[in-house]
């Protein structure tokens, strides 16, 4: 089972080392952003974090990437292990490869408010350091695409997903072997699109994933279907300080995650199963 999503993920990073040889537009940045609502399946308390991100996206002849990676640092409410007053750190990573198939093909796919179709593959990976859990996630996604003719972008990708964990438990003490969750759709939508009030420029930004149950999890039990949106506004204040446009950014960005990562809030994950977080947040483009 894993073979196939590997050898789909080779062939996507080929694709992609070809392509960054040749963007014809590219975007990288690092940012910040902070929250004092984050939330943790199994743990009652609010959880302050500070999330330090490095972003890119390019496009070349045949389609587009795109590269983040999370260092999320938390407070004392998410213990890095049993008794510290010390908070956990996680990396998370997530890249994306889209293929456009009218490019590919040379063929004109567009339709109503359709601009062309193509194919997305990529992977998420995190490790993390807290009391209980430890995740070690790997996932591999695949499928197709419909991107819509906006300003900016509004992506629609129907993805297929193949994750795995191999957590440890910091209060019994035990580690649990890779573990495979049942392949698994998501539906996701990802969106960038620039607007102003007045002469303020703003841009409306984020995701939204709907993700099926992926099964039983590494302990048996039934997991629950998740939606995890993610949403931003965003201020262009280069003008300001006399910098290039869209230099540096900030803004409000709100988090609403329902039965995180597949565990149902109704039952015993709690109130941490269901984050609804605001945050701020600042960037630096170059």
């Amino acid at each position: 089972m894993a073979h196939r999503p590997a050898a789909l993920l080779a062939l996507t990073l080929l694709a992609a080392s070809a392509s960054a040889l040749a963007a014809d537009w590219s975007d990288t940045s690092i940012g910040y952003r902070y929250g004092t609502h984050f939330a943790e399946p199994f743990n009652q308390k609010d959880i302050s974090k500070s999330i330090i991100n490095l972003t890119h996206a390019s496009g070349y002849k045949y389609g587009s990437n795109f590269f983040n990676a999370d260092l999320l640092l938390a407070d004392k409410n998410d213990p890095a292990s049993v008794g510290s007053n010390t908070g956990s750190q996680e990396v998370y990573v997530v890249y994306r490869h889209t293929l456009d198939l009218g490019k590919v093909t040379g063929a004109d796919l567009k339709f109503g408010p359709v601009r062309g179709l193509g194919l997305t593959a990529g992977f998420d990976i995190n490790t993390k350091d807290d009391a209980g859990y430890n995740s070690k996630k790997r996932m591999w996604v695949a499928g197709p695409t419909v991107m819509f003719d906006v300003p900016g972008f509004l992506n629609l990708s129907l993805l297929q997903l193949w994750e795995s964990n191999a957590p440890y438990n910091g209060y019994s003490k035990t580690s649990v072997e890779r573990y495979n969750y049942d392949p698994h759709p998501m539906l996701n939508l990802a969106w960038g699109i620039p607007f102003s009030i007045g002469s303020l420029p703003l841009s409306f930004e984020g995701y939204a994933n709907f993700i099926a149950a992926k099964g039983k999890n590494e302990f048996g039990v039934g997991t629950k279907p998740e939606t995890n949106i993610d949403m931003q506004v965003m201020y262009d204040l280069s003008p300001l300080v006399n910098a290039q446009k869209k230099t540096f950014r900030v803004g409000l960005e709100y988090q609403y995650w329902r039965n995180k990562f597949g565990n149902d809030h109704k039952g015993a994950a709690g109130k941490g199963a269901f984050a609804k977080t605001p945050m701020i947040r600042a960037e630096y483009h170059f």
